[in-house]
């Protein structure tokens, strides 16, 4: 039973059990995909069905990754399959299983909200909204939000964080963004957000386009 209920790999050079980065990131964008279909589904067509079935699939997913073995949890096994060919990038299991409990502690709630009783509170959202927020800044920037708070309240045990930034020198030059990138950035982004919203409020709503319906598609009336 030990060879199947146990966390991380023993890999040679590396002081303490690892998990795969990079099969990890590819499990997260799998499940961010998925995330967002459901969410939109719902919020759209006011079926809950998918997501539904989505928050059971999450739920075991993250109950197979922190309480049994990563090797078996499914969306690992398909991020496995996509970067096969990519040499792997080990970052320490301790602080990827905090990440991933905060998680599983998520989909508990959910899974009894949509699934079990099907409420529908702001509640539901909110966490829905966390956690695609934490699967995102994962797969798309490759920060562990979780693994950060996990450096946070145990920065001696941490070790081979994503990005290495536990072994990170504070001095470091790297990769830093000068105030004047920074200005530009901001002037840009709020310039164009300010134009976007004058230009809507200065649209009649009768010349905005409209998708044209199908044939006994469309409600009466409309």
């Amino acid at each position: 039973m030990n060879n199947y209920l146990y966390f991380g790999e023993k890999v040679e050079g590396y002081t303490v059990s690892v998990i795969n980065e990079r099969e990890a990131r590819a499990a997260a964008g799998i499940l961010f995909f998925l995330g967002m279909v459901s969410f939109f589904n719902a919020y759209l067509l006011h079926d809950f069905r998918f997501t539904q079935i989505f928050v059971t699939l999450f739920m075991i997913d993250f109950m197979v990754r922190v309480l049994i073995n990563p090797k078996y949890a499914p969306t690992l096994i398909l991020g496995r399959l996509f970067i096969a060919n990519q040499k792997p990038e080990y970052v320490g299991a301790k602080q990827k299983r905090f990440a991933w409990s905060i998680g599983l502690v998520l989909s508990i709630p959910m899974f009894l909200m949509i699934v079990i009783f099907e409420y529908m509170t702001p509640i539901k959202i909110a966490v829905c909204v966390v956690c695609l927020l934490l699967l995102f800044a994962e797969t798309a920037f490759g920060i562990c939000i979780g693994c950060k708070i996990y450096q946070m309240i145990y920065k001696e045990s941490a070790q081979y964080c994503p990005g290495n930034v536990c072994e990170m020198n504070a001095k470091e030059e790297i990769q830093k963004i000068s105030k004047f990138q920074s200005t530009i950035l901001v002037v840009v982004f709020v310039s164009t957000l300010g134009v976007t919203l004058q230009q809507f409020e200065n649209t009649p709503e009768s010349s905005i386009p409209m998708m044209k319906c199908q044939s006994a598609k469309c409600a009466s009336g409309k």
